[in-house]
């Protein structure tokens, strides 16, 4: 596939680190403030009472501007697949581009056909009509998460598809082993409920504000009863959802769990670690300790990742240089393979264009060994393997220790709000000011385990980020990069101020 442009490479990722963590900040939102949408709306066709018809309307003048934003920036996203990432599109078109394009042609559409209904529909049509539409928005928001957390499941855990030597692709196989893949489920459901959270605490956050400057009081409280109900039930069920996600990296993706757990050693009844500093530095295989300092949950990490509490679970070190005695093979064994079959590629290029069938077949047989170890043959060392370790690891604990938060924060607002003085608690009211920010923190550090925890890989195990570019000059993507970086801070002012505005006026203004 030719030299390799590092200097491409990472630009190439920054630009994607840059839209994809921009794009998270409005993602969320959206997904978890739509069934809030949908739920005060639904509280104001059974009641009858306008002051639900006035709340749900302030909310989703706030959705709008959220949902705005977030569409730009999306399909900014999905452009950077054809400009940036050529040769991942040439490869994996086939599989990664039908879930998108269902997204697009499907879900997006129905969110967005259900969306003009929702916002400019009131009093134009009747009232359960355009309760359907707001449901159907919700519905359709989760189901455009859906179709893109496939697309990203599959990269994490690529099954359903097989790779045509011939062509130099992977093609689908099985539509709906992709669809229903442990990975894909695990990262809908972990995703979805934890959005729900990012929404419900931001119209906690805001409607903490009200009450701290007494205004808007009776509105304010109805919100965070509503919102902090969703926000437990979500919390909870993120929390369920994110062992089941641990779960299928224990058995799909062992280095990124032994990447976020700080596993350097592998063992029987392996200890979680519930607090605890790395040693700063620590390489696989140098002597150090792994940690500076630790707390630990006995066999809590065995439970996690196999379900036992004796159970193996392999280390970084076990992943590199191998486990003769847990059947782990080293990854020099696995670049071998990789190479022998990158070089059997070759031959099958060669022997397809001089029409040699004899000796294509013969390469093919040979690559059909090897194929499942391609990705490593593009690897330069064994220790290449492994993803930043401090930054996957803080960023997980940094997303649990938030998320157990969240769970006590809105137990608490409905504590005092069934207390009715919910108003007095001004610690509470400021803890749940800030509440949206550390959600927001919480879901971009989610996103930071997933994705910076299978570094090398585009594909986990076939396709290092390396090869996955396209080949053009660093300085294109750097200009590109400088150009979107201008325009998200545009944008990012122009929502803040847009959105202090709107809530500066308050529901009476919608």
């Amino acid at each position: 596939m030719g030299e390799v442009d590092l200097a491409t490479v990472n630009w190439a990722r920054a630009q994607f680190i840059l839209t994809a963590m921009y794009h998270w900040l409005f993602v969320p939102i959206t997904l978890g403030l739509s069934f809030l949408l949908a739920f005060f709306e639904s509280m104001y066709v059974r009641t009858g009472k306008e002051e639900w018809k006035h709340l749900t309307k302030f909310w989703m003048t706030l959705f709008g501007i959220n949902f705005a934003i977030g569409i730009a920036t999306g399909i900014i996203l999905e452009f950077q697949f054809g400009t940036n990432w050529s040769s991942y599109s040439w490869m994996v078109g086939d599989i990664f581009g039908a879930p998108l394009a269902i997204e697009g042609i499907f879900a997006f559409f129905l969110e967005a056909t259900f969306f003009a209904v929702m916002f400019f529909g009131w009093d134009r049509t009747s009232k359960g009509f355009h309760l359907f539409s707001t449901w159907m928005v919700a519905v359709g928001s989760s189901l455009s998460a859906l179709w893109i957390l496939v697309a990203n499941g599959w990269m994490q855990y690529p099954i359903g598809m097989a790779f045509n030597p011939e062509s130099a692709r992977f093609e689908m196989q099985n539509f709906w082993e992709i669809l229903f893949s442990p990975v894909a489920i695990a990262k809908f459901t972990h995703t979805t409920s934890s959005s729900f959270v990012v929404g419900s605490l931001f119209v906690i956050t805001i409607s903490s504000y009200y009450l701290l400057k007494g205004r808007h009081v009776d509105m304010a409280k109805k919100s965070i009863i509503v919102a902090s109900v969703f926000a437990l039930l979500s919390s909870v069920f993120t929390a369920f959802t994110g062992d089941e996600s641990a779960y299928a990296n224990g058995n799909f993706q062992p280095m990124k769990m032994a990447a976020y757990e700080g596993l350097f050693e592998g063992a029987k009844g392996a200890d979680i670690v519930a607090l605890g500093i790395l040693t700063s530095g620590k390489k696989v295989g140098d002597g150090q300790e792994p940690f500076a300092f630790e707390i630990s949950i006995p066999q809590g990490l065995s439970i996690m990742a196999k379900r036992e509490l004796n159970a193996f679970v392999p280390g970084i070190k076990d992943l590199v240089y191998g486990n003769e005695a847990e059947g782990i093979m080293s990854v020099s064994e696995k670049m071998e393979k990789g190479k022998a079959a990158i070089a059997d590629l070759a031959i099958i290029q060669k022997a397809r264009k001089a029409g040699d069938e004899p000796t294509k077949n013969a390469a093919i047989e040979r690559f059909r060994v090897n194929q499942d170890y391609l990705g490593f043959g593009y690897l330069d060392t064994p220790e290449e393997i492994v993803p930043p370790v401090a930054t996957t690891y803080y960023a997980f604990h940094v997303m649990v220790y938030l998320g157990t938060f969240f769970i006590l924060l809105t137990l608490l607002f409905l504590y005092f709000s069934y207390k009715d003085t919910l108003e007095d608690k001004k610690w509470l009211l400021l803890l749940g000011f800030s509440s949206f920010f550390l959600a927001l923190t919480a879901s971009e550090m989610g996103w930071v385990v997933a994705e910076v925890g299978r570094q090398p890989w585009a594909i986990q195990d076939l396709l290092p980020v390396k090869m996955a570019t396209t080949k053009i000059a660093a300085g294109h993507v750097q200009a590109s990069f400088a150009i979107f970086f201008v325009l998200f801070a545009v944008l990012l002012i122009a929502e803040i101020k847009i959105m202090l505005k709107q809530i500066k006026i308050g529901p009476e203004g919608v």
